[in-house]
């Protein structure tokens, strides 16, 4: 019987062979449908993503990332004179896919964690969490200005912003595949991720505002950076506490309706609705499709499982399979290894990895006796899908006319987050296995 992988290496070869004539056959027509170019840039982004993510996963790395690396192979084949992809990294009808992607994982993200949840993790967790927020901006920041002093001081803030959320996926994963996600560790280091994702997010609205108002030609008093804080905080905790009671209310009424499909429509209009709300606010979408996931619980369904569909979660699996996918395979394309050419781009690669790494170790000051520090602040270093999130945003913003984060910044972005999300397993796998052989042994029955 055939290797898999070696069905999967030829059928990637065979289909690069086609595609550049099925590229260019598509403009052949002058009323050729519109859709012809969009289908064929899926089929090309599925497939290599799938295909990624297999080769990712078969040397114990994430899927995400192979995706990502799959991205990245197919954005760069311009080099080698093959340049039928290169509309892909700019067509309209795929980025708004893949910014649909960020709202449905984001809300995914949500979905696995519950405000109760988060309070169980207690002080510990909350601690945690600041530091390593808190370490990694600054940081990230003072390494932005030293490498780039050129650049303004809105480029190096967005800098250690996307530096400052740690990837739950990802870790969550990892300790599940190790076995070790009920050890005290774990609870901490997931607890903390969440905690970390909100404070990332209240720092992303805040940073945004800040370059939105020197966008169009002022600045932000501390008093109107206070604001932001504010709405994003109350954004936060009103959606929590209000969108709690409404949803129970409303998903119960729902589940009275017989048409089929109604828990996962219900589910992502509420997802939409949240995103569209914290825009309408001068928030980023994406904190509003993360609260939406974090207010609904197992309970809200009850109703709809109960009658033998299946939860929210599962429903919602399929769309995330399609949409997600696109958006890192996409960030992969944006990604110009040329890029790595120019003065200063390799160090700045460098040195946002360093702080990555060495900023969530001060994690670590935030754990009390009885937990292994090296664990928590390793598990806390994949930066993942958040931090690709973040450095996307920073490219649509702009000041002067200027992108925040240009084409150079992204792709030593991305590499960061490559190689935070590569070294996290073997690193954990191990800090895990030197805190189980240093553990007391327990006498056995036979001991005397």
């Amino acid at each position: 019987m055939e290797h898999p992988l070696r069905k999967g290496l030829l059928v990637a070869v065979l289909f690069g062979a086609l595609l550049p004539s099925i590229a260019f056959g598509s403009d052949g027509g002058a009323h050729a449908d519109p859709i012809g170019t969009v289908v064929l840039y899926l089929a090309v982004i599925l497939a290599a993503a799938k295909l990624g993510g297999d080769l990712a996963v078969r040397v114990g790395q994430p899927a995400v990332l192979g995706e990502l690396l799959a991205g990245v192979l197919l954005g760069n084949l311009g080099a080698l004179g093959f340049t039928a992809l290169e509309p892909m990294k700019t067509d309209a009808s795929i980025d708004m896919l893949s910014r649909l992607g960020v709202l449905v994982l984001l809300f995914e993200v949500g979905l696995e964690s519950t405000v109760a949840q988060m309070l169980k993790v207690g002080v510990t967790s909350f601690f945690v969490a600041t530091l390593g927020v808190v370490a990694p901006f600054a940081l990230g920041w003072l390494l932005g200005a030293w490498i780039l002093p050129d650049a303004s001081p809105y480029v190096h803030a967005f800098l250690g912003a996307t530096l400052t959320a740690t990837s739950v996926g990802i870790t969550a994963r990892v300790l599940q595949d190790l076995r070790a996600s009920q050890t005290p560790e774990a609870r901490i280091i997931l607890g903390a991720a969440v905690i970390d994702d909100v404070l990332g997010l209240v720092i992303l609205a805040v940073v945004t505002g800040i370059i939105g108002a020197a966008d169009r030609g002022g600045t932000m008093s501390y008093g109107e950076i206070a604001i932001v804080f504010g709405k994003a905080a109350a954004f936060l905790v009103g959606s929590l506490l209000i969108g709690a009671k409404i949803s129970r209310r409303l998903f119960s009424v729902a589940s009275r309706l017989r048409a089929r499909g109604v828990l996962l429509a219900l589910g992502l209009a509420f997802c939409f609705f949240f995103a569209w709300l914290a825009g309408l606010i001068g928030l980023a979408p994406i904190v509003g499709a993360f609260a939406a996931g974090l207010v609904l619980e197992d309970m809200h369904f009850r109703d709809f499982t109960t009658r033998g569909e299946s939860t929210l979660e599962h429903l919602i699996q399929p769309i995330s399979s399609f949409l997600v996918p696109i958006f890192f395979v996409l960030m992969g394309l944006r990604t110009d290894l040329g890029a790595f050419t120019q003065p200063g781009v390799p160090l700045l690669a460098v040195a946002l990895t360093f702080a990555a790494i060495l900023g969530k170790q001060a994690c670590a000051l935030g754990v009390g006796k009885g937990v292994d520090r090296l664990t928590v602040g390793i598990g806390m270093i994949p930066r993942g899908e958040v931090g690709l999130i973040f450095a996307n945003i920073g490219q649509s913003l702009t000041v002067g006319g200027k992108p925040v984060v240009s084409g150079a910044v992204f792709s030593a972005v991305v590499a960061m987050v490559i190689v935070t999300t590569m070294f996290t397993p073997p690193a954990l796998e191990w800090s895990l296995s030197r805190r189980a052989a240093n553990a007391p042994k327990t006498p056995g029955p036979d001991a005397h």
